[in-house]
């Protein structure tokens, strides 16, 4: 493409609105930045900046060189992504998203998947941004809740992780088990920071338990596996957590409308390559083993 590199720095310069910032993220130095600048508007016979001593803000010519440039340049990202994913064999980055919940399950299933394939490096990430594969930002995602239903992605059911409402041993000494839901409202539970929570689970326990029950929240479940394990109040954890804390008292027994689903998800382009095709077969044989 002719003059891309001038497009791209205008881009960069018209998102940025600096052209130090813009210099920083090409790698260039702010000459060629103010070099590229000046020769595109020669070029196309307008002025796509209008400079101050703030930095550079578009005109109105900018911001249509900046929307068009935007999408290129997502389409160079995305292109870059898929062709990084195709090499042949197993080897080279592997990408896997999940909630951060699956750490204790998935950790020993990447690990293991690296030894028996010693040439893949790596790259585990969680959080709460939803990573986009069409753009080459992971290779496999696992995600909870309702099936995603973005375009270009395959996706297949994986397990269901259950839920389950325990008090530590500590809690239980001190203040005793609930007899029954109406018995709640004198017992003291542990709950997500965030009271717009889409869990199944933290949906039931905002309509079930008194918020002035809820005496702490976290921003993460799981730190709900911390705060029960101190005594802080009753909370959830996953079927997994409850497996491997055995100290750890039931207070009812588990709901199935508690849990969620889990979907395996990767992209359409990469689906089929050797890695991601090598790591789904480990994944789906570690995973029969779990009893979530």
């Amino acid at each position: 493409m002719d003059h891309w590199d001038e497009v791209r720095t205008a881009y960069q310069v018209a998102r940025l609105g600096t052209v130090s910032g813009a210099a920083d993220v090409l790698g260039v130095h702010h000459a060629t930045v103010i070099r590229h600048i000046d020769a595109i508007e020669e070029r196309l016979g307008v002025k796509l900046f209008q400079r101050h001593a703030r930095g550079y803000t578009p005109t109105e010519a900018g911001r249509d060189l900046l929307q068009v440039a935007a999408a290129t340049d997502d389409q160079f990202t995305q292109l870059a992504g898929r062709i990084k994913g195709q090499g042949e064999g197993v080897k080279g980055d592997l990408v896997v998203t999940s909630i951060e919940a699956m750490s204790p399950m998935l950790t020993p299933v990447l690990t293991s998947f690296r030894e028996a394939w010693p040439e893949i490096r790596i790259h585990y990430v969680t959080g709460d941004r939803l990573f986009r594969l069409e753009y080459g930002e992971a290779h496999v995602a696992i995600r909870a809740g309702k099936a995603p239903d973005q375009p270009d992605n395959v996706v297949q059911k994986f397990v269901t992780q259950s839920a389950h409402l325990v008090a530590a041993p500590c809690y239980v000494e001190r203040h005793g088990l609930p007899k029954d839901e109406a018995d709640f409202c004198n017992h003291q539970f542990i709950g997500p920071e965030d009271r717009a929570s889409r869990a199944p689970f933290n949906q039931w326990l905002a309509q079930v338990v008194p918020d002035r029950c809820i005496g702490f929240r976290t921003s993460k479940n799981r730190l709900v596996l911390d705060a029960v394990r101190a005594g802080a109040g009753i909370g959830f954890v996953t079927r997994w957590d409850f497996e491997n804390n055995p100290d750890l008292v039931e207070v009812i027994p588990s709901r199935e409308d508690w849990g969620a689903p889990l979907w395996l998800v990767t992209h359409v382009d990469l689906h089929r390559t050797s890695k991601v095709q090598a790591f789904l077969t480990h994944l789906k044989e570690a995973a029969a083993g779990w009893s979530a």
